[in-house]
């Protein structure tokens, strides 16, 4: 991995690759964490999170937008591994894809009904089927919880559903 680092380093001078807890993207600061561990999979994030960089990922707006930005960093990813020599297990990115996929349909089921629906804004969903509203989290790497907006000022405080 030092070498391909080494090489990401001196083929892209406008990022920054830093040590971190998990692997990600940071627009703000144009910095890609990566994890030190041993094996290809460490290599494979790397340039997925590379190729969110290459893409001008920024925020998203919606679940699908965001699932449409980690279809096509892995597409770049690939165009990268070509390039670098290296070959990622098409089986890992499905599997990172279904985690995707998993967060998206906890926080797209209806806590009344169960009818799948899709956001409204990037925390907001509303029910086709009940017309129920509930607000979720952004944060992808924790539990998905949903909180039930309540219709009325006379109701009880908003409760916590999952």
């Amino acid at each position: 991995m030092d070498s391909l680092l080494e090489r990401l380093r001196h083929d892209y001078p406008d990022l920054q690759f830093i040590v971190g807890t998990t692997c990600c993207w940071s627009p703000d600061n144009k910095s890609i964490m990566y994890v030190l561990e041993p094996g290809l999979e460490a290599t494979w994030s790397i340039l997925h999170e590379l190729g969110h960089a290459i893409l001008n990922h920024q925020n998203y707006k919606t679940d699908v937008e965001l699932l449409q930005k980690e279809v096509l960093a892995w597409g770049k990813a690939h165009e990268l591994a070509q390039t670098y020599g290296i070959v990622i297990n098409d089986e890992h990115v499905q599997n990172c894809l279904d985690s995707y996929r998993d967060w998206l349909d906890k926080r797209s089921t209806c806590p009344n009904c169960g009818v799948k629906t899709t956001a409204a804004t990037a925390r907001t969903y509303r029910c086709f089927n009940c017309h129920a509203s509930w607000t979720v989290s952004l944060a992808r790497h924790h539990r998905s919880y949903r909180r039930q907006i309540q219709k009325t000022a006379k109701s009880k405080p908003d409760s916590l559903l999952y």
